[in-house]
């Protein structure tokens, strides 16, 4: 049996805004790429973004659930315009801040 991975944790914010900016460009270039650029990627980066600075201000390092969060509060979100899903922006945002990280997506490390 394989071992868990360990939970992932984030460096302390240092600025929060800074990152959030970050993501929600990368999201956005992440979202046009994907599919097709449609409107909708606009705002869907700009909300995931919003969720993650604020959760980041609160003090959440914990990549799993500062995920979680993302799709709790994305679930409100009016996706009928888009090809997404919060689960879909959920994983683009953790494989992004992975990505940042330099850690492989496939085996945490």
């Amino acid at each position: 049996m394989a071992d868990p991975i360990p939970p992932i944790t984030l460096p302390p914010a240092q600025n929060p805004e800074q990152e959030g900016e970050w993501l929600r460009l990368a999201l956005l270039a992440w979202l046009n790429q994907e599919f097709i650029p449609e409107d909708a990627n606009q705002q869907i980066a700009k909300r995931a973004a919003q969720i993650f600075v604020r959760q980041r201000m609160e003090g959440e390092n914990d990549l799993g659930s500062l995920v979680m969060a993302i799709v709790t509060e994305m679930e409100s979100f009016d996706f009928s315009n888009s090809f997404f899903g919060e689960f879909t922006v959920a994983n683009a945002v953790s494989d992004l801040l992975l990505d940042s990280l330099g850690i492989d997506r496939c085996c945490g490390q």
